[in-house]
């Protein structure tokens, strides 16, 4: 017999419902109607002690969204025709533009590698500001390209962002001195996971942010791969390799953002049309078990054209919890930065070469195809078993075995040994990915595309992170770096702790919210419950996923 899903809670999977006894969808609010109850969000209940309620909004109030049914009842089958196809359809392009825009991103220093600081007149010191503008423009960008996401909407505004990086890019090939470098440096990056959370639910968003951050990997490693042939154009038009290289990889993406325009729908009910073809992705049927499966699993969604406002932001970043996800992921990336600019080749910021420009360029390519499979077999799995912690201290317990053999290799040690302990570091299981997820699904009811932004706004404080992380590895330390080395294992010590920390600190919410439930009288509960959404994860209802 096939499982039918009714009712699947505010933040958790569809719970199977019998086909004898249908529930109503709208999550513990769900009424009889043979009491002649009001349907959503429900009626409280009388008591002397409380004080009146509000009236119940109509039930059309509850989703904005004209294809959500309320009453509808789908099987697991029909759930997962609808996933496959956005699997098929939507996610692959998806993929491919983060897989270009990441090529974009990297061959930043696979130029420097080329020697563009000395073709233009300056050292790396300008390459470091030049990185700091980028990183101060990118924070800024981001606190508000969410809201400008809900507002042009996000079908729009990824490949308006995708055309204006590839222009960008493409300008990088004309620069001729400083203050054009400096000019040109700042970038953006689209906001997919407000994108995403419109399709996908909550014990599905992790696997597909692995999936990204993956083509993101690999989009670095043929990076490093492509610039190792473009870089021999160097003296073609008289024009330097690293010209070459910008200019390639802008053209790619500027057509691909155009195809994009024409490609990514806005709706699951509007697939027709463009490049998509005149065949509709999903029925009328399968349309709004799209829509309402997403909105039954997390309630923030049900209005996602509601604009974002200042409390919402208040909310969501005076929660310490969500700090305490920012200075995990500060400090689990920080010891990164070293590793990618001077352990590994080309050794851009630093400049200690150990293979030749080209060999160096294309052997940066295998950890990044490594990490890429380490990290969605990784997040797959906890997907599936529904657990965070662990995994994330899995993953950052792999980067730290690697860590300790670079500190302890002895001096003299051939450099190829050196690389393969480098690729240990590198091909990791990134572990960012994951941590959003577990911030986005804790978060209670803040709106969804706040949570973006705050994941975005976590990434970039990560990047921030960077500035100094790049400070790690210095000149007199060289060549074995014995003393970043061991500030690296102290730090990917402390973000190993902090993910049994956060896993532990969870799970005592847990237990303190059952306690707190357990005391409360039948009418206390039923109050509870009408305020579970206004509450969010400070609701004795809500279970955090640890």
């Amino acid at each position: 017999m096939k499982e039918t899903y009714g009712d699947g809670g505010a933040h958790g999977s569809l719970k199977k419902v019998s086909p004898l006894r249908k529930k109503s969808p709208i999550g513990r609010a769900s009424l009889d109607a043979s009491k002649e109850r009001p349907s959503i969000p429900g009626a409280p209940p009388t008591h002397p002690l409380l004080p009146p309620p509000p009236p119940p909004p109509p039930p059309q109030s509850f989703s904005s969204d004209p294809y959500f049914a309320p009453d509808i009842i789908y099987d697991s089958s029909e759930e997962l025709s609808v996933i496959r196809v956005l699997d098929t359809r939507l996610l692959p392009w998806i993929l491919i533009s983060i897989f270009v825009l990441s090529m974009d991103r990297t061959n930043h220093s696979n130029a420097i590698s080329d020697n563009l600081p000395q073709d233009l007149g300056f050292d790396i010191d300008t390459v470091n500001v030049g990185a700091a503008v980028h990183s101060t423009l990118f924070f800024v960008f981001c606190l508000v390209g969410a809201v400008a996401a809900k507002i042009v909407g996000p079908a729009r505004f990824i490949p308006i962002l995708m055309f204006a990086w590839g222009m960008i890019t493409v300008a990088h090939a004309f620069i001729r001195n400083r203050r054009d470098y400096l000019a040109g440096a700042p970038r953006v990056i689209p906001s997919i996971l407000v994108y995403f959370g419109r399709f996908y639910k909550g014990n599905e968003f992790a696997t597909r942010l692995a999936y990204l951050w993956s083509a993101q990997m690999i989009g670095s490693a043929v990076s490093g791969l492509s610039a190792s042939g473009l870089l021999h154009l160097r003296g073609i038009f008289k024009m330097e390799g690293w010209r070459w290289l910008f200019l390639t990889d802008g053209v790619i993406t500027i057509v691909l953002a155009i195809f994009t325009w024409f490609y990514l729908p806005r709706h699951a009910a509007h697939t027709t049309g463009g490049i998509r073809g005149k065949k509709p992705w999903f029925t009328d049927r399968q349309v709004q078990v799209s829509v309402t499966r997403v909105v039954r699993d997390d309630i923030a969604k049900r209005r996602l054209d509601k604009p974002v406002t200042w409390a919402d932001a208040r909310d969501t970043f005076s929660d310490p919890k969500i700090w305490i996800h920012v200075l995990n992921t500060t400090i689990g990336l920080t010891p990164m930065t070293p590793l990618h600019t001077c352990t590994l080749p080309p050794s851009p910021s630093l400049q200690f070469p150990l293979f030749n420009v080209f060999a160096a360029n294309a052997l940066t390519a295998p950890p990044h195809f490594l990490q890429a499979i380490s990290t969605i077999l990784l997040i797959r799995h906890s997907d599936r078993v529904r657990e965070r912690g662990f995994h994330g201290a899995i993953g950052t317990g792999w980067q730290l075995v690697g860590w300790f053999l670079l500190l302890f290799l002895p001096s003299g040690t051939p450099r190829i040994v050196k690389y393969f302990a480098a690729v240990i570091v590198a091909s990791y299981p990134a572990v960012h990915p994951l941590n959003v997820a577990w911030m986005a699904e804790n978060a209670g009811f803040v709106p969804f595309s706040t949570m973006c932004a705050c994941a975005i706004g976590k990434r970039v404080i990560a990047t921030g992170a960077m500035t100094w992380g790049s400070q790690i590895y210095r000149a007199d330390d060289a060549p074995d770096f014995r003393r970043g080395n061991s500030i690296n294992v102290a730090f990917a010590t402390t973000a190993l702790c902090m993910w049994l920390v956060q896993k532990y600190y969870y799970q005592y919410l847990n237990r303190r919210h059952a306690n707190r439930y357990a005391e409360l009288t039948p009418e206390e509960r039923e109050r509870e419950e009408l305020l579970e959404e206004a509450k969010g994860n400070s609701s004795v209802l809500f279970r955090f996923v640890s």
